[in-house]
């Protein structure tokens, strides 16, 4: 093979490269079908946030205490259904469902036949170190 036919070769492979996807030939990736869980818009009190991604499994049954996580964000629901009270207000999800967490004092509790699972996105804003120091 010489050094002509060589190039001759690649010559043409980056032809067909560059030819193919022109003309339709090449066959495309299809994206699968995606769907909307939540959109939120966010203000933050702070350009920079840390996020922190939880997986937590209740036990049938189980009730927390009322508490406050370090910030808001989407809570999605793997398994079983969960009761959300917040800010005076409950509602009840399930499999697939997402809900919004404030970040206010809340309790959760697990209202299925078994065990619920949930995986808990929080966005907690860096916190000012001047109004830190004021304290």
């Amino acid at each position: 093979m010489t050094v002509f036919s060589s190039c001759k070769r690649i010559h043409c492979l980056l032809l067909a490269g560059f030819l193919i996807p022109a003309l339709g030939l090449a066959e495309e990736a299809v994206m699968p079908p995606r769907a909307t869980l939540l959109e939120k818009e966010l203000k933050l009190a702070s350009p920079k946030a840390t996020i922190k991604v939880y997986q937590i499994t209740f036990p049938k049954g189980f009730k927390t205490p009322p508490h406050i996580h370090e910030g808001p964000g989407p809570r999605y629901v793997q398994k079983g259904r969960v009761r959300i009270e917040e800010e005076g207000t409950h509602k009840e999800y399930g499999p697939g469902q997402v809900f919004w967490e404030t970040g206010e004092v809340m309790t959760a509790e697990n209202v299925s036949d078994g065990e619920a699972e949930l995986i808990i996105f929080e966005i907690i804003p860096e916190k000012d170190p001047l109004a830190q120091k004021k304290h």
